[in-house]
């Protein structure tokens, strides 16, 4: 195993004072059994502190060849870990960097099924997972667990968080859901299957089956206003809010102006495939995000109200936020 350096976070402090230095760890290897290669996962920590929050990321598709698997999302991921969370992130078996080895594989090329049970693998093992992880033992909160997804990843965290399909080879309803998780953060998340009418609609039959009504627990969905993914629908960019127009409440809604589907560029620093590219962006995520996972999962903490003040409350707002 590798372990990186310790790394600061760039995000700026409010979520849960200052931020601290960062640790990531990489790779913690899980064999799994029927998994055609074992399940890599990168952790990512605040050097201090006890009873963490954990917050399992789901990575999104993109050109790049890294940023699909456990190496990317560094911007957003050390800001969690800046403030208190602690992240992980598994390499799915739809990353660029298997593509060579997976091919072939029973669910290949997306592996739309796989990836919700890979983060089941993760809860079944976090003590695992915890204590493989140097200066992490004993300081995380096993009762405290979000997941997060961006894109496809979205995807991904909506089946965990109770949202249904239909199985396009056999019939079968799914239901993924995982009770274990308390909340969940969907980043430019599709939404309904009903209006695909893109070169992805074919290549992606379980996209048109998606039921967000069974979507029970707690969500903050985040949407660009200038999200435009014409390559699964001609629908505009309010198509990455219907996880939350289509799901039952609890669940928040920010809205992005200017953002496109990286919102600023979450997936990498400098990233090719970021059209949107805003460093202030990317800060203002992690700040809403990271507040409103901190209210869910700690009842009474305020840091969610906070941040939707100050963002209502600002001269320059980044978006805005809707709730039911």
């Amino acid at each position: 195993m590798n372990a990186s350096t310790a790394i600061a976070s760039t995000g700026t402090a409010g979520t849960s004072g200052a931020p601290a230095p960062v640790l990531s760890f990489s790779p913690v290897v899980l064999s799994v059994p029927g998994r055609p290669v074992e399940l890599q996962v990168r952790v990512s920590a605040p050097a201090t502190g006890t009873g963490l929050p954990v917050i399992l990321f789901s990575h999104g598709h993109g050109p790049s060849n890294h940023l699909s698997s456990l190496n990317g999302y560094a911007p957003l991921v050390n800001f969690w870990a800046a403030h208190g969370f602690a992240v992980v992130q598994p390499t799915h078996l739809t990353s660029r960097t298997l593509s060579r080895l997976v091919a072939d594989a029973p669910g290949a090329p997306f592996f739309w099924r796989s990836r919700a049970e890979d983060m089941t693998h993760l809860l079944d093992r976090l003590d695992v997972i915890e204590k493989a992880v140097p200066q992490l033992a004993g300081r995380i909160d096993h009762t405290k667990v979000a997941v997060a997804g961006h894109s496809f990843g979205g995807f991904t965290s909506g089946l965990l968080l109770g949202a249904r399909v239909t199985d396009p080879d056999n019939g079968e309803q799914v239901s993924l859901i995982e009770p274990r998780i308390k909340a969940g953060v969907l980043l430019a998340a599709p939404g309904r299957g009903d209006v695909l009418n893109g070169p992805m609609a074919q290549a992606l039959p379980v996209l048109r089956t998606t039921d967000f009504s069974t979507m029970t627990t707690p969500a903050l969905v985040v949407a660009g206003d200038e999200d435009d993914s014409r390559h699964f629908t001609d629908r505009g960019p309010d198509w990455h809010a219907d996880p939350y127009t289509l799901s039952p409440g609890p669940k928040s809604l920010l809205t992005l102006f200017g953002a496109g589907h990286a919102l600023g560029g979450i997936p990498g620093y400098d990233a090719a495939e970021t059209t949107d590219e805003s460093p202030e962006r990317v800060a203002a995520v992690g700040r809403l995000t990271a507040a409103y996972l901190r209210t869910e999962l700690h009842p009474g903490d305020h840091a969610w109200q906070t941040a939707r003040e100050a963002l209502a409350s600002g001269p320059h707002p980044v978006g805005r936020v809707e709730s039911k």
